[in-house]
């Protein structure tokens, strides 16, 4: 599969041409042409049954017009259905989308039960249309070429470790490798697609009714929305669409959210920046669960801190790994995919991701700021979560002067990076603040110390007078914009005449108009959409809206038509870039709305 060039014949999408399908389990990807070229059932990081997303030859549904067309698309609203209208000369054809929720889930339910069936359905609205169909299934990331087996009800489709059934609304027909044709349709003809995946052993399941599972999946979406989209503030719109897509990247069965639901979309094109996002990390955890507590509902932000903590178990070696898989694994050793093209020729490909085993101090006080957010809900803690806790905020204390990787997971070594400091000072903050319901008062001592020694050496070390801000790591004079995490965690107070310098600074050294780099010197990479909109929350804390609102519009601006952000945005060309789309811009583009609205009611408050 692999070309000598490393060349694909067919020339990759822009990955702002992608809508998000999901069952709260696992994720595909569609493209704006209709075409479905990312699916990795039945969980967010299994292996593909269509990986065109990352090279020509491992697997696609494509369904479209064969003449030419104009595409629009839509999100149904209140769902993660997607809808594309194929505009012809001669008629106009809808194409509907969605990966199936289980039959009667609601509300919190949903995803819990879900088939692990991609719907698709096709609806001439005027006209006669004639339309084109290829599924070319190519398991277990574009490795296998399956067998077809012709049903009374449509299509078996077996390869590896791989069964897929396909109910089908027109007559396909098996050739080399895919299935399809032509079809000419007229006005009011329909037909819906239902394709299945099922494990090696799985008990054979009835024919399904994709017309019927269609209705279920946008009432069980729509369910949801009513449920749990109550905000009111600023930015409602894409805060209620940014919470769909939270609730999307959500594994149901766990409650762990993953940063992304791609894999190796590089960071920046032709780069070997190429990594594994389908998992759950605890550097996005109190984030995560502020958003979700804002946008959606705190059921959704308890489930997850239970996944943080019962993944997290005992401490390996006073150690707590950094990310999980969605059912918890600690291993997710990296590896590569050599007979990928890679994304745009962007090579390697790959699969896991070595981060896993880092140290990074920081996620101490992720957890801790968990736990905080959390407390009025969560109760009385279990003795094993007050064991966990009190072990996390031990490892903060005996372990903040040490070299860490890191929030950004640089592979070049280890430093003392401020924003770690300032993670295990949160840690025994919080700590503190929640020794009486820990049964930890003779830690408390111990605990105060530490924390206090924490804040002095990052105002003596982490300032530097010469930049006029803080900066990424002890002894720098480099910024990094990981420290704008300083008010939102509430280290100094957001109008403290530091923290005001520190947002001056990062405009003025960081800034493309209001897209923010994440450290001096990142020139070849592109601009990191978190660190617009903690830089967006930091001016609204500080009292100055208005300002924020510049910032939130200009970055919110680079989302693609369906309201979808991706890791990064190429200052050259304003493209989006990296793993798509990022459960971190959204978090970040929930948490900064917030902080807006708070800012303005504050002022209206005063005025």
């Amino acid at each position: 599969m692999r070309r000598p060039d490393n060349t694909p014949d067919h020339k990759s999408a822009a990955i702002a041409d992608y809508g998000l399908l999901g069952d709260c389990q696992g994720s595909a990807l569609s493209s704006r042409d209709g075409s479905v070229d990312w699916w990795c059932p039945p969980r967010f990081d299994a292996p593909s049954v269509f990986g065109r997303l990352l090279d020509p030859d491992a697997g696609h549904w494509t369904i479209r017009p064969t003449g030419t067309y104009t595409a629009t698309r839509r999100y149904l609203p209140g769902t993660m259905v997607l809808e594309t209208e194929f505009d012809c000369d001669n008629g106009t054809v809808l194409l509907t989308d969605a990966l199936a929720l289980g039959l009667g889930e609601q509300g919190h339910e949903i995803g819990h039960n879900s088939p692990h069936m991609l719907l698709r359905r096709v609806e001439v609205t005027r006209g006669t249309v004639e339309l084109a169909v290829d599924l070319a299934p190519r398991p277990e990331y574009g490795l296998i070429t399956p067998h077809f087996t012709q049903t009374a009800t449509g299509w078996g489709i077996r390869g590896g470790a791989d069964r897929l059934t396909l109910t089908a609304g027109l007559n396909l027909t098996a050739v080399d490798g895919s299935l399809g044709g032509t079809y000419r349709l007229e006005e009011g003809d329909a037909a819906v697609f239902a394709l299945r995946h099922h494990g090696v052993t799985a008990a054979a399941q009835p024919a399904a009714d994709g017309a019927a599972e269609l209705d279920n999946t946008i009432a069980a979406w729509r369910s949801w929305s009513d449920m749990h989209q109550s905000y009111r503030g600023a930015y409602r719109e894409q805060v209620h669409r940014s919470a769909l897509v939270l609730q999307a990247l959500t594994y149901s069965p766990t409650g762990a959210v993953v940063a992304a639901p791609t894999t190796s979309l590089p960071e920046e094109p032709g780069s070997t920046a190429n990594w594994d996002y389908r998992y759950g990390w605890l550097r996005d955890g109190s984030l995560t669960l502020k958003a979700l507590w804002v946008a959606a509902c705190p059921d959704e932000a308890q489930d997850f801190f239970d996944w943080i903590t019962t993944s997290a178990g005992v401490l390996r070696g006073g150690h707590l790994s950094i990310m999980f898989g969605v059912g918890g694994e600690h291993d997710l050793t990296e590896r590569e995919l050599d007979h990928l093209a890679g994304y745009a020729g962007s090579r390697p490909v790959r699969v896991g991701n070595d981060a896993w085993d880092q140290k990074q101090l920081d996620v101490l006080g992720e957890v801790f700021e968990c736990a905080w957010i959390l407390r009025d809900q969560l109760g009385e803690f279990p003795s094993e979560t007050r064991e966990f806790l009190i072990a996390v905020a031990d490892r903060a204390a005996q372990t903040w002067r040490e070299n860490d990787s890191g929030i950004w997971e640089g592979r070049e070594g280890t430093r003392d990076y401020v924003t770690s400091k300032l993670m295990c000072w949160v840690a025994l903050d919080r700590a503190l603040k929640l020794a009486d319901r820990l049964g930890a008062a003779q830690k408390m001592p111990e605990w105060e110390r530490e924390r206090d020694r924490i804040h002095a050496a990052i105002l003596d070390q982490g300032w530097d007078s010469t930049v006029n801000a803080f900066t990424g790591a002890f002894g720098s004079d480099h910024l990094d914009a990981g420290v704008l995490l300083m008010p939102i965690m509430a280290f100094l107070p957001p109008e403290d005449s530091r923290i005001l310098a520190t947002l001056e600074a990062m405009e003025r050294e960081l800034a493309t108009g209001n897209l923010i780099q994440r450290w001096t010197g990142s020139d070849d990479e592109g601009a990191f959409i978190i660190c617009s909109y903690w830089l967006a929350s930091g001016w609204a804390m500080a009292g100055q809206p208005e300002r924020a609102r510049r910032i939130f519009d200009e970055v919110t601006g680079y989302a693609n038509d369906l309201g979808l952000l991706s890791e990064e945005i190429d200052i050259k060309s304003g493209a989006l870039i990296g793993n798509f789309p990022q459960g971190l811009s959204h978090i970040g583009l929930i948490n900064a709305a917030w902080a807006i609205t708070q800012s303005e009611d504050a002022q209206a408050a005063q005025a």
